[in-house]
């Protein structure tokens, strides 16, 4: 039968869920997996609330993308513009544009969000 699953609310009702979240996790019945699922869903919710992840870095975000695709500064020429352009941004010397943003987006798949959101150096509205 399942538990009868209450909110969470405190720090104390999000470490019993996480202690019945392990109990759960060696279990193999439907039941117990439907359990599961609900205090992961509550878990995540209060995580979200309470921990929130900060965004990484723009400059970051882009070194980590060019690593995933083993790109060079090369190849971002494309998007951010001529090669000074392209180290001025990586050394931080150089704010990225709404241009830049744009084209990192649709070339890299990198979230604008990301790009904009947590900018240690200001947005430039220039080319």
């Amino acid at each position: 039968m399942m538990a009868f699953i209450l909110p969470i609310k405190t720090e104390s009702d999000y470490d019993r869920a996480l202690e019945r979240i392990s109990d759960l996790m060696k279990s193999e019945d439907q039941e117990s997996l439907d359990e599961l699922d609900i205090l992961t869903i509550l878990v995540e919710a209060y995580e979200q609330g309470h921990y929130p992840i900060p965004l990484p870095d723009p400059v970051d975000a882009i070194l980590f993308r060019m690593e995933q695709q083993n790109l060079t500064p090369a190849d971002l020429e494309a998007s951010i513009g001529n090669s000074k352009q392209v180290s001025d941004v990586l050394s931080r010397k150089r704010p990225l544009t709404l241009k830049m943003i744009r084209a990192l987006n649709a070339n890299l798949g990198i979230s604008a969000e990301i790009l904009i959101g947590n900018s240690t150096t200001p947005i430039s509205n220039d080319t």
